[in-house]
């Protein structure tokens, strides 16, 4: 086992030639991008399995936070987690706005809504947060807040595909909730992401904006850019689409095992599922120090085993693109947890070695 790498992630792919069967239509029909028949396929197809109203399909998940941003005509401070991927914060910037750091719940790791509203001024126009890992941010909270404060909540949604709150889709929280279809994402076109709404309005704004400002006559209405989605993407996702439920039960299956078989580690803690429905797309574990997460990823690396250290550092830290603003809990988490491989192929053997690799450091603590 020693020989063959385990990585953190891999893709979850359909078999090769019912993917190779679609793009046969995609070479008959000679189209390839502008809004294809596979597209708008797999929009309706992806709105019908999560039961959501709205899905515009776009490049990628910073592209459809930064068509929220747009589509909402947004211009002040937007309230985001620290612990997130720097995609938060680079498309809140450039679009114009403010990033204004909130601190995060330790347990659920997500933005901590009992400090949102200290972070509130006149400024303020959005609420941001990243639903952490496909777990759920307390959605009921944070509606109440930008009810009362007059804001717009869009959602970091990047992971969550797949997770839910009160039966429904996570997806359909917030005015706008932006996703991810990255070919590490439980769902994936390689490149890819969506964004979600309710809004007919915000939907026929959003295909506009996606599409360099145009209506349907093709005149420029808006200011837009370039956000389609390719039919050759959108034929990865179709196949892929195919086997989502499989991945989703693989996924939690993975997860209980790790949790199984490293819960009587007294170094290790797990993120609080607590609210909704987690997907189980990540299996994160938070270790005492700074200097045992170290030691563990040094171990497992010995063994052709590499995990990762995500979200690090938390993005408050990041001093070339943002001004320093302490997040204790988030600085402190960010340095202590790591995502240990977790994906459909992934053997429960391999799952079983790498949980005796980081026993066998328990025993040498001991």
């Amino acid at each position: 086992m020693k020989n063959k790498p385990i990585y953190v992630t891999q893709p979850s792919l359909s078999p090769l030639n019912q993917y190779s069967k679609l793009l046969e239509g995609v070479w008959e029909r000679g189209i390839l991008t502008h809004n294809g028949p596979l597209v708008q396929k797999l929009e309706n197809k992806i709105s019908e399995k999560l039961g959501l109203d709205h899905f515009i399909s776009v490049t990628n998940g910073t592209i459809a936070l930064q068509m929220a941003i747009k589509a909402l005509e947004l211009k002040g401070n937007i309230i985001i987690s620290p612990f997130t991927w720097v995609a938060t914060l680079s498309a809140i910037q450039w679009e114009g706005c403010s990033p204004i750091f909130c601190d995060i719940n330790s347990d659920t790791l997500n933005i901590d809504v009992t400090k949102i509203e200290e972070k509130i001024t006149d400024k303020t126009v959005a609420i941001m947060p990243t639903h952490v890992f496909g777990n759920p941010c307390d959605v009921i909270s944070i509606e109440k807040i930008a009810r009362k404060y007059g804001l717009k909540v869009i959602y970091d949604a990047a992971h969550a595909i797949g997770s839910k709150y009160d039966g429904n889709s996570l997806l359909e929280y917030g005015d706008i909730s932006a996703t991810s279809m990255h070919a590490t994402k439980l769902l994936n076109t390689g490149e890819g992401g969506g964004c979600i709404t309710k809004s007919s309005d915000l939907a026929i704004k959003l295909k506009r904006i996606r599409f360099f400002g145009h209506n349907e006559k093709k005149d420029i209405v808006e200011q837009g850019f370039n956000g389609k989605l390719t039919e050759i993407h959108a034929a990865l996702g179709l196949a892929n689409l195919n086997y989502y439920d499989d991945v989703l039960v693989d996924r939690k299956n993975k997860y209980t095992l790790y949790k199984n078989l490293l819960k009587h580690l007294n170094f290790i803690s797990f993120q609080s599922l607590s609210f909704g429905e987690c997907n189980y797309s990540y299996f994160p574990v938070i270790l005492s120090s700074e200097k045992l997460l170290l030691k563990v990823e040094k171990k497992l690396n010995s063994l052709n085993i590499f995990p990762r250290r995500y979200f690090y550092p938390a993005v408050n830290t990041f001093n070339n693109i943002v001004n320093y603003n302490e997040m204790p809990i988030a600085e402190d988490i960010a340095k202590r947890i790591l995502c240990l491989p977790l994906y459909f192929t992934l053997k429960e053997n391999e799952i079983i070695f790498i949980c005796e690799a980081i026993s066998s450091i328990q025993t040498k603590l001991d």
